[in-house]
């Protein structure tokens, strides 16, 4: 029937477009990372500076977060980024806390700090104010870590998000929960929107 039909064209569509395709219905960002979480027995981390928690805050919408969810830091200081994520000052000091270095030293902190099997961590300049020449408002470096036995594997993007101070925090925590969920699918993959050039390392 023409039901069958319309069912049988949506699941060749969502198998060509995957894994792009978060899901049917309502499903989300925070909500897709939620079944990626537990198909594979995940838990994952969050380190935030210039989103502030807002990244954390989409994932915990999510009903029964708490089972996938280890939780979150917001280190908006250098100082705290350091103490709390163990990013190593030199770190800070040679390549800026906005810097792929400095992202994904924060992504490894949270996994190491908050016992997560992934992380995924965010510092950039929202605006208005803080850019530069080389960083402008809108620069915001992503990082994804995951424990693979013993080591931990790590990739880092460069974003330059366009809009005003709430556009891109929006985009920025929800570029990296998308991210964060390639991670897990074993893709080095980000939303390529808005991507500017990135820097990988496997570490």
């Amino acid at each position: 029937n023409d039901r069958a039909a319309f069912e049988r064209l949506v699941d060749e569509i969502l198998a060509v477009v995957s894994p792009y395709a978060l899901g049917r219905g309502e499903c989300t960002l925070a909500s897709a990372l939620a079944r990626e979480c537990g198909a594979r027995g995940e838990t994952v981390a969050l380190a935030e500076s210039c989103t502030a928690g807002l990244a954390s805050a989409m994932l915990c919408e999510v009903a029964g977060a708490s089972a996938w969810y280890r939780g979150g830091v917001v280190s908006y200081s250098n100082e705290l980024k350091s103490a709390l994520l163990g990013v190593p000052a030199p770190t800070i000091e040679r390549h800026g806390a906005v810097s792929a270095e400095t992202a994904e030293a924060m992504a490894r902190g949270a996994i190491e700090r908050l016992g997560a099997s992934s992380a995924a961590s965010i510092t950039g300049v929202a605006g208005p104010s803080g850019g530069s020449d080389a960083k402008p408002v809108g620069t915001v470096f992503l990082a994804t870590a995951r424990r693979i036995g013993g080591d931990t594997e790590l990739h880092a993007r460069r974003f330059l998000f366009p809009g005003d101070r709430v556009a891109i925090r929006d985009r920025a925590a929800k570029a990296a929960i998308g991210a964060l969920r390639f991670h897990l699918r074993g893709e080095c993959r980000t939303p390529l929107l808005w991507q500017e050039r990135s820097a990988e390392s496997n570490r």
